[in-house]
């Protein structure tokens, strides 16, 4: 799987969980809490849906990702 083919889910994860969320402008840079407005109850939900959606586990104790890129690898890395 790819960086982008991963990007492209967590899209539609947030579109699924913060359907009022606009995503057009959204990149790898994009910082989550402060352009996407994303809380500690969201961050939750999108990891939960990203570990069912891409099939694997988030480690214990993993630094919360800043922007979109850092959940992207970190999702990737989790695949390895």
């Amino acid at each position: 799987m790819t960086r982008e083919e991963v990007f492209e889910g967590l899209k539609e994860i947030l579109t699924n969980i913060r359907p009022n969320t606009d995503l057009s402008k959204a990149g790898f840079e994009t910082e989550l809490v402060r352009e996407l407005g994303v809380d500690s109850l969201t961050m939750l939900i999108l990891s939960l849906a990203a570990e069912e959606k891409f099939g694997m586990h988030f480690p214990d104790g993993a630094p919360a990702p800043f922007t979109v890129g850092d959940v992207c690898d970190a999702v990737l890395a989790a695949q390895k």
